[in-house]
């Protein structure tokens, strides 16, 4: 459901929405995810969102595709990043996804960044004015116009789509992670991704940023709708929960940019000294090495792991500290059954 603004799209949420995060597992083909995405609407889902990531395992528009035909109530979301598509693909392919769910998408935009450029042999550009100009371009396109457009990166003539979207206004959202990233998302955004493997301390300093980079840019911060992906463990046993969920912790060490940045808004479970450890250890002996080397404190702190009532406060802890939407992931496929029941019994439990 959404609402005209005077500017942009306001997704409207329940105050206890839950989505279901999907895309990371290379394990699921997309039939299985297309399969969760029913399950999640049949369970009372607000949306099943798919993350294309920078680990390259299926690719959004198919995903989409496929979960959109699967459902038929339940929002769907996917994340995308600039430079990968053109400004006239991507308007085109989020007008295309959300006529085939019958106006149900919301589109997350990413940076391109220095690790994406490594990957996908595409030269790297400053990534918030390529980001920004990326968000104008798609916004025009999707409400008809004929885009002229002689930007730093973007340079279109007489680009506009020969159809009529469901919807000229689809929701576009920002993920963002560093300061100066969340201030721009702020600016720009109808609302804002935060990445997984932060804790509720960091979603709350985060959403004070969001709402810095709102008020700089004469918007009405209380627009923006906020979503976190949130990685989920769910064991009958609590330490079960914890070591399944180390892997997944590991993931966000690998790079020295993802802890740094998480640092500079304030991340209060990362010690900074405690990096170079990790980086050592991860050099000598890989992932296995550097999941072994993660302190529990630091999967207890960055994720919601345990039984299904810890995973319950938890979840409890991240909407206190101002996310309008929770993505719960998996650490497991075998834990999905236990994350879906986190929505059918959400009101009274959290």
């Amino acid at each position: 459901m959404t609402l005209k603004g005077t500017r942009t799209t306001m997704t409207v949420l329940p105050p206890d929405a839950l989505g279901l995060a999907t895309g990371y597992d290379p394990s699921v083909d997309v039939r299985g995810l297309a399969g969760s995405a029913t399950a999640a609407e049949a369970h009372g889902f607000d949306i099943a969102f798919f993350s294309e990531t920078l680990f390259t395992n299926r690719d959004s528009a198919s995903a989409v595709s496929a979960m959109a035909l699967s459902t038929s109530q339940v929002q769907l979301g996917t994340t995308q990043v600039v430079k990968l598509r053109s400004p006239l693909v991507m308007a085109q392919t989020a007008a295309t996804l959300d006529e085939l769910s019958g106006g149900r998408m919301v589109l997350v935009l990413g940076a391109y960044t220095a690790k994406h450029a490594d990957r996908n042999g595409v030269p790297l550009t400053d990534p918030l004015p390529t980001l920004n100009e990326y968000v104008e371009a798609i916004r025009r396109l999707l409400r008809g116009e004929t885009v002229d457009l002689d930007g730093d990166v973007v340079q279109m003539r007489g680009a506009r789509l020969n159809f009529t979207p469901v919807r000229p206004e689809i929701p576009i959202w920002i993920a963002a992670t560093t300061r100066k990233g969340l201030l721009n998302a702020g600016a720009i955004g109808d609302g804002a991704l935060l990445d997984a493997g932060a804790s509720p301390e960091y979603a709350a300093n985060a959403i004070a940023v969001l709402r810095e980079g709102s008020e700089r840019a004469r918007r009405d911060p209380d627009r923006l709708r906020i979503a976190q992906l949130v990685n989920t463990s769910i064991e009958d046993d609590r330490a079960t929960a914890i070591d399944a969920m180390r892997w997944e912790v590991a993931t966000k060490f690998t790079y020295r940019s993802t802890p740094r940045a998480k640092l500079t808004v304030g991340e209060p479970t990362i010690d900074r000294d405690d990096l170079a450890g990790f980086e050592a250890a991860f050099t000598a002996g890989g992932k296995e090495a550097l999941a072994r080397a993660i302190p529990e404190s630091y999967v207890t702190g960055l994720t919601a792991a345990g039984t299904i009532d810890d995973v319950r406060a938890r979840i409890a802890e991240y909407r206190a500290a101002g996310v309008h939407l929770p993505l719960v992931r998996p650490a497991a496929p075998r834990q999905l059954d236990a994350l879906l029941s986190l929505a059918s019994d959400r009101k009274a439990a959290v």
